[in-house]
């Protein structure tokens, strides 16, 4: 693997946000992904909309889309962006107790949507924690990372298995 030298560093050597001001808008999409591990009986109950503090996964979608869209409010070096389509799946998989979540991002502009997917995902999962923690505090959050990208001057990444 090449090594690269690393942006975010000013002269002075100290953090910065790249300027992104020369680089040409493209359609940037990102898709991450990531799995919460529960007890099968708390996925039951996800699944039956039985969890006291309600829809599990439509709050979780709406999380994972609000998470999105603030990524650069707590992620320092992340720019502000127009994201022009935010979206979460969610694959209930009953047999072993996990939930995978997968985020789509979309924008058109100079930096990538990355940190927005992984973003998305990780906030979904959050939330998936929060609203069933009271049924089963030993659910776990795991495997959260870029599965691919598009745009940009770097093209296509796609994350091998």
């Amino acid at each position: 693997m090449e090594k690269k030298d690393l942006t975010h560093f000013n002269i002075q050597k100290r953090a910065y946000m790249v300027d992104v001001s020369e680089k040409k808008d493209t359609e940037r999409i990102a898709i991450a992904r990531g799995e919460v591990i529960m007890q099968r009986e708390t996925l039951r109950l996800i699944k039956e909309e039985r969890i006291d503090k309600g829809d599990v996964l439509a709050v979780a979608q709406i999380g994972g889309i609000m998470a999105a869209k603030q990524t650069s409010q707590f992620i320092p070096m992340c720019h502000n962006l127009l994201l022009t389509n935010v979206d979460l799946e969610f694959q209930l998989k009953e047999e072993d107790g996990r939930i995978i979540i997968t985020s789509q991002v979309k924008s058109i502009g100079k930096t990538g949507v990355e940190m927005e997917a992984l973003t998305a995902v990780a906030v979904a999962a959050l939330t998936i924690y929060d609203m069933c923690k009271a049924v089963d505090r030993g659910i776990t959050i795991a495997k959260i990372n870029l599965v691919e990208k598009r745009g940009g001057k770097s093209g296509i990444y796609r994350r091998v298995e």
